[in-house]
């Protein structure tokens, strides 16, 4: 197995940790203040590692890393923050990656002209069908129809998002390559964090601003002292998202297309499955427990094909 289908597994074990501790900030801080403080504090940690073992700012790709910061970390990430309050982390994860899958596989073929055979668009939905029939919620949860369509929309954006950057990312590793340059995970990283920084930022500041307007000063000062009290969660969905995870992502795109990648990565709603029944006490049904085998049989197919196209 080669390292960068090893990334695309690590990167879903730390996307659902990140996930499960996301979950826990939002709820204390709220979506637009959780994600601004773990972009900040990301951002911190990711220039620490990429001056130390990366290569820093620069390079011919840096623009269009940047850009897919921007949809990626920026208005999927975003968008993601809003879903989980909302939906939880099994639905609104579910919704991210099983669009981003098809999604990034189709912009990819028509933009970058990647072709995938028909044993890795057979294995790849046989995966996201696999994790769709595990995660799909026995009855809706306890929130109001407003809550429930509004997560819903921000996981389809989450989901485009999250597809759309990690085809700029492919598009920024290619220019990388025709110029002569090897970009690492934890520099690519980086480089798009900005980008995440920018978009989160600006909502930061234009919710603090809509706070004010609505004489909500207080509770938002409330909030402000309240990150002391999950700095726990905050620290560790930073670590396990946009440093170790997003760097892990980007090593597994630097050679992998995004329709082989996308779906290993969408078992990451499978992972968070033991991780929630530990935290909140659920227990899986037939049908969950069906939904895993298809998925993970789909992941093994994934990496059979990759194996044979590589040796072959």
């Amino acid at each position: 197995m080669g390292s960068s289908m090893i990334a695309a597994l690590f990167t879903t074990v730390l996307f659902s940790i990140s996930a499960i501790s996301a979950t826990r900030l939002t709820k204390t801080l709220g979506g637009v203040a959780a994600n601004f403080w773990r972009i900040i504090l990301s951002t911190i940690i990711l220039g620490i590692l990429c001056f130390c073992v990366g290569r820093g700012f620069g390079g011919a790709a840096m623009l269009t890393f940047f850009w897919s910061g921007v949809v990626g970390f920026g208005i999927g990430d975003s968008a993601l923050y809003q879903a989980l309050p909302r939906l939880g982390a099994r639905l609104s994860l579910l919704l991210v990656h099983c669009l981003a899958a098809p999604f990034g596989a189709l912009v990819e073929w028509l933009w970058l002209g990647t072709i995938l055979d028909a044993w890795q668009l057979m294995f790849g939905a046989l995966t996201l069908v696999g994790v769709a029939l595990a995660l799909a919620p026995d009855h809706r949860q306890s929130v109001t129809a407003l809550e429930w369509s509004t997560g819903i929309l921000f996981g389809v954006i989450a989901g485009l998002g999250q597809g759309g950057g990690a085809v700029l990312s492919r598009k920024a590793y290619s220019i990388a390559t025709t110029a002569g340059q090897d970009v690492s995970g934890i520099t690519a990283a980086f480089e798009r964090i900005w980008g995440g920084v920018l978009v989160a930022t600006v909502a930061y500041v234009l919710w603090r601003w809509h706070a004010r307007s609505r004489n909500e000063t207080k509770n938002e000062l409330a909030k402000a002292r309240s990150i002391s009290s999950v700095a726990p969660w905050l620290v560790l969905t930073s670590l396990a998202g946009p440093v170790l995870g997003v760097a892990c992502y980007q090593h597994a795109l630097r050679s992998v297309p995004i329709g082989v990648v996308l779906p290993v990565v969408a078992l990451t709603p499978l992972v968070v499955l033991p991780i929630s029944m530990g935290l909140e006490g659920e227990r899986p049904s037939r049908r969950s427990l069906l939904g895993g085998f298809l998925a993970v049989g789909g992941v093994v197919g994934l990496l059979w094909v990759r194996g044979k196209l590589i040796s072959g």
